[in-house]
This record gives C-alpha cells, structure tokens and sequence, in this order.
C-alpha cells in the first residue's frame, strides 16, 4: 500500500507542478502573488503528504514567531521543509542554489517568486549578492529564509553551521529565527518514499540581530538547534538512514 500512495502523491505533484507554474506567471502582476501561489502549492502538496501517505506534523513554540519580518534559520533533512515552512511562517523567500533555477517548472518559479540565488563558487562575490537582494526582499515584505547549514543533512548528523544568515540579520537588522526538525525521518534525502507519522518541529525565540557579531549569533543558532535536536532525533522510521526501501506490510 505504501508504495501506491507514494505513487499517488507523485502524480499529484507531478500533474499539479506545470499548472501552478503557469498560474504562478500570470500572478507576476500582483503584489507578492508569485509566492502567494507558491504557497499554495506547497500546502497542496502538504494536504496530500497528510491525507495520502499520513505524513502530518506538529509544531511547539508558535508564540515565538515574531509580529515582524525576520530570517528563519531552520535544520535542513529533506525536501519536506520547503513545503511546510511556507505553511508555518509568514510568506517568505528562500535562498538557494542558482543553479536549481534550471529545473523545469519548480526552479523556473523559484526565480519567478524571487527567490534569492546565490554562486557559491563565488565567494565575497556571493555574499555581496545575498545582501543585495536581501535587502530588496525586506522591503518587499518578505520574510527570509536560509538553512544555516547550506544544504540537507542526513537525521542525527551536524553540518557546518555558516555566517550567511548572521551577516544578513545583522546588516538587514533582521532577527534570526531557529527552528528545529526531524523530517529526515520520514522524507529521507533522494528517497522515492515518503513515510507516514508526525514530524516535529520547534521553533526558538528570536535571536536578536544586535545581540553579538557573526560569529556569536550564529554559534547561538547552532546550540540552540542542534540541542533541540537531541529531543526529537529518533522517532521516525528512517532516523539512522539517508534513504530506506519500503517497509513490508
């Protein structure tokens, strides 16, 4: 069963990504309707991962999201957190890899709905760019989003916490939000499967932009997170895998 509700789910996506694309480019007109429609997308693909495959989740500190912009700086496992963060947090836009601009559909509307692209192959280059189109989000009224670790780290392991999201909170005047989660659990990186169960997810009080230097702010991110970690790792069926095959029924 597990693999024809993956399969449905699949289809969703797969029939749903062109039209919210084409909705998405008629939506350029109209304030923030790129991300608007995004938005709406992911909470599609959110509806199916609940009521197909039973992947549902739980979120504990929702009183800390501030009542102003601000940079969220979240664990990054898998592909579910794109989806559901948009869900949780006022409307936002990533920052990523320019590269997946490329994608057909999926990385074409992640240009359309500005998400910040950055070359990390170019060094101050790329931090100049962050800032840059940073800067012109906040005034859009958009939150940011940026996984401090720079890309998906398999369940129960650390990545290198980088000063990106701490450089643009400090020179934004945005407070970092931390935000912990066990989704690798049951989205495994690359994995075919998604998995049924609750994923968690915990938000910390906001760290204020003018609290430290980059350094500081961004160890004060890592503990909190990485300490929050231990209190949810383990509980999915993929916790000690990057990628599983089907459990049998």
């Amino acid at each position: 069963m597990l693999l024809i509700k993956n399969l449905i789910y699949w289809l969703i996506l797969v029939i749903s990504a062109p039209i919210a694309f084409i909705i998405t480019v008629l939506s350029v007109p109209f304030p923030q309707g790129p991300n608007k429609i995004g938005r709406a997308w992911a909470r599609l693909l959110l509806w199916s991962l609940k009521n197909i495959i039973g992947l549902n989740y739980k979120v504990t500190g929702r009183e800390n999201i501030p009542n102003r912009p601000a940079i969220i700086c979240s664990k990054h496992q898998s592909g579910w957190e794109t989806l559901a963060l948009q869900e949780i947090f006022p409307l936002q836009v990533f920052v990523a890899k320019k590269e997946l601009f490329r994608l057909p559909f999926f990385g074409w509307g992640l240009k359309i709905a500005k998400t910040i692209g950055i070359d990390r192959s170019s060094g101050a280059k790329a931090t100049q760019e962050l800032l840059k189109q940073g800067m012109a989000r906040k005034q859009e009224g958009f939150w940011i989003n940026i996984f401090p670790e720079g890309t998906r780290i398999p369940p129960g392991q650390r990545g290198k916490y980088k000063q990106g999201a701490a450089r643009m909170a400090k020179l934004l005047e945005m407070d970092m939000v931390p935000v912990a989660l066990n989704s690798g659990e049951y989205w495994p990186r690359n994995s075919f499967y998604k998995y049924p169960g609750t994923v968690e997810v915990i938000i910390g009080e906001p760290i204020a932009h003018d609290s430290g230097e980059y350094a500081e702010l961004t160890a004060r991110c890592e503990a909190w997170i990485e300490e929050q970690q231990q209190l949810i790792n383990g509980k999915g069926p993929c916790a000690a895998q990057t990628a599983s095959p089907p459990p049998s029924e």
